[in-house]
This record gives C-alpha cells, sequence and structure tokens, in this order.
C-alpha cells in the first residue's frame, strides 16, 4: 500500500466518521421537530447546541489535520446548521403562538 492509498483511506475514514456524527446530531434535530407539537425542553435545545459545537471542533480538527478538505467539511456542518435554524425557527413561531393564547 502506497502513502497515497494510505491518505485516500484515511481522508474517507475521516469523511465517514464526520457523516456519521452529523447523522446523529440530524436524528436529535428531527426527534425535536417531531415532537414540536407536544412538548417544548430548553434542555434539548442545550444539548443540540452543545453537540454542534462539538462536532464544528471535530470538523476544524479534520480539516487542520488534512484529512478532510476545508470544502466538504464546511459542506457537513452547514447543512447541519441550516437544519438548526429551521429547528430554532419552528420553535420560535410555536412559542409566539402560546404567547398569543
Amino acid at each position: 500500500m502506497t502513502s497515497s492509498d494510505l491518505q485516500e483511506q484515511l481522508n474517507l475514514r475521516a469523511v465517514t466518521l464526520l457523516q456519521e456524527d452529523a447523522d446523529k446530531i440530524q436524528k436529535l434535530i428531527e426527534v425535536q421537530m417531531e415532537n414540536l407539537a407536544t412538548r417544548y425542553c430548553p434542555l434539548y435545545e442545550e444539548v443540540l447546541d452543545t453537540q454542534m459545537y462539538g462536532f464544528s471542533r471535530e470538523v476544524d480538527f479534520a480539516v487542520r489535520a488534512g484529512l478532510v478538505p476545508e470544502v466538504s467539511g464546511k459542506l457537513i456542518l452547514s447543512e447541519l446548521e441550516r437544519n438548526l435554524a429551521v429547528l430554532y425557527d419552528a420553535l420560535n413561531k410555536k412559542a409566539e403562538e402560546r404567547e398569543m393564547l
């Protein structure tokens, strides 16, 4: 196995691991969206924020270590951030609806 083959395998593994972690966070977002109508849990938001921060550090490390191209890392992170923004927007709208009642 050549060093370029090894580097390619490491890069693929890093992207796979990042995507697996992103999928876990996405699942948390989806669960909260599904439960939006039934309950509001500020602790859940804290967990999501903490997970997102940790994930952003993972991406940063992988990019700085040369395991993941910066554009790939930013793409994965920005998709999660967009989904999280949709969730927070829905939570805010739900809170506004409660205040009107």
